[in-house]
């Protein structure tokens, strides 16, 4: 990080600090980037507006889709599933999707590593969607969801939950802060100003759109690097339940880091050059074209969810199935990987039925096991996996 690469930002600025070097007792001279608060109105390109429009239209198509859907809260399992392995691999955690599903029915100790952590993500989501709906979404409760995100994992510790009290730097870890490709600012009063500016930021009234509100509200977190660990997969969280909270969505159905994983350099790229230039127009030209695709996306999603789930149906009613089996299909939207007692405990059935309409749908070619094993068997259904994953 350079001094001259900020000289015309407008938006922040260099400071210096004093920096010691973990295990060497050195102590060195170097710059921290600091944001100004976020400014009360904006000036935009056209192309941008008109990127904007497009944005909220794809997502109010979205969030209307989910108008025709008998348990439209079942799409809310896989979506997050979805965001999930896409924010992790952002930040360098890979589990395929299949072994974050399968984690339901596997013990803790026996998982993965990165499965664990994936999964935080997870009981993180599902915690920031349940407290939104009751709570205005406040720095108190961003930090009561990243010390979800790294518990057990190798955040975790006495920083967990708390506003930084260290220096971070954002690049290659072996290249250590002189090598970093930003600072940002150091623990103390000024990071604590920046997070109650960005906290009433946020939750004040104004006419910025909310697409805007999102964009910069996400480019100031990151820029803050509030925590010790999981600045970017709180940050994008925060993008979702922004819009819920907005009444945008209803449900946590967008998947924003599907998009933002494979442009991850241009993203980061991006979020910088505010930062360098103090021009937000770029970055969120790109966040725009993000929601716009992935809405589009998640809108086509539900669609294919639903096709899968209506010719599963259509076959067993045209054998004359009824009961548990029946009730089972829509299960299988959310819980594309289930066991009898799963199935049994959804439907307040004992085993019996749950693992004959199991069996039903595997003589049907929806099911198929997945462990080999005569005990504690596991059953899958490809098809609403694939369609779950597909890009």
């Amino acid at each position: 990080m350079r001094a001259e690469d900020f000289e015309s930002c407008k938006v922040g600025e260099i400071v210096p600090i004093q920096v010691d070097l973990p295990g060497s007792g050195e102590r060195i001279e170097h710059i921290a980037y600091i944001p100004l608060p976020l400014p009360d109105d904006i000036t935009l390109s056209t192309r941008t507006y008109k990127l904007l429009a497009e944005a909220d239209r794809a997502i109010g198509r979205l969030d209307a889709a989910t108008d025709h859907l008998p348990r439209p809260e079942l799409l809310i399992r896989p979506a997050l599933y979805k965001e999930a392995v896409s924010t992790s691999a952002l930040e360098g955690t890979y589990a395929p999707l299949f072994d974050v599903l399968e984690g339901d029915y596997i013990e803790e100790p026996r998982q993965t590593a990165e499965v664990r952590e994936i999964r935080n993500y997870l009981k993180a989501a599902v915690d920031g969607v349940s407290l939104i709906a009751s709570e205005p979404l406040r720095f108190n409760l961003v930090k009561r969801l990243q010390a979800t995100l790294v518990a057990g994992t190798r955040g975790d510790g006495y920083s967990a939950g708390r506003l930084r009290t260290t220096h971070v730097f954002i690049g290659e870890h072996r290249s250590g802060i002189r090598g970093a490709r930003f600072v940002p600012p150091p623990p103390g009063d000024r990071l604590r100003r920046g997070v109650d500016d960005w906290d009433k930021w946020i939750n004040r009234q104004d006419d910025i759109p909310l697409l805007v509100r999102v964009a910069m509200a996400h480019y100031q977190f990151e820029t803050l690097h509030p925590f010790t660990d999981g600045n970017g997969r709180i940050g994008r969280l925060t993008m979702v339940l922004q819009l819920i909270s907005s009444k945008a969505l209803r449900y946590p159905i967008l998947n924003l880091s599907a998009y933002l994983e494979p442009n991850k350099e241009q993203y980061k790229d991006l979020l910088l050059q505010v930062s360098q230039t103090g021009e937000y127009d770029p970055w969120i030209q790109f966040f725009a074209q993000g929601v716009r695709e992935q809405a589009e996306r998640s809108r086509r999603r539900i669609e294919d969810l639903m096709a899968c789930r209506d010719h599963m149906l259509e076959s067993l009613k045209a054998q004359r199935a009824k009961g548990v089996v029946l009730e089972l299909i829509d299960d299988l939207v959310g819980h594309p990987i289930i066991t009898p007692s799963h199935a049994a405990a959804l439907h307040g059935v004992t085993y019996p039925p749950a693992n004959n309409a199991i069996a039903r749908l595997i003589e049907l070619g929806f099911l198929e096991e997945i462990t080999g094993r005569s005990y504690g068997r596991v059953f899958a259904c490809r098809r609403i996996m694939e369609i779950v994953d597909a890009e």
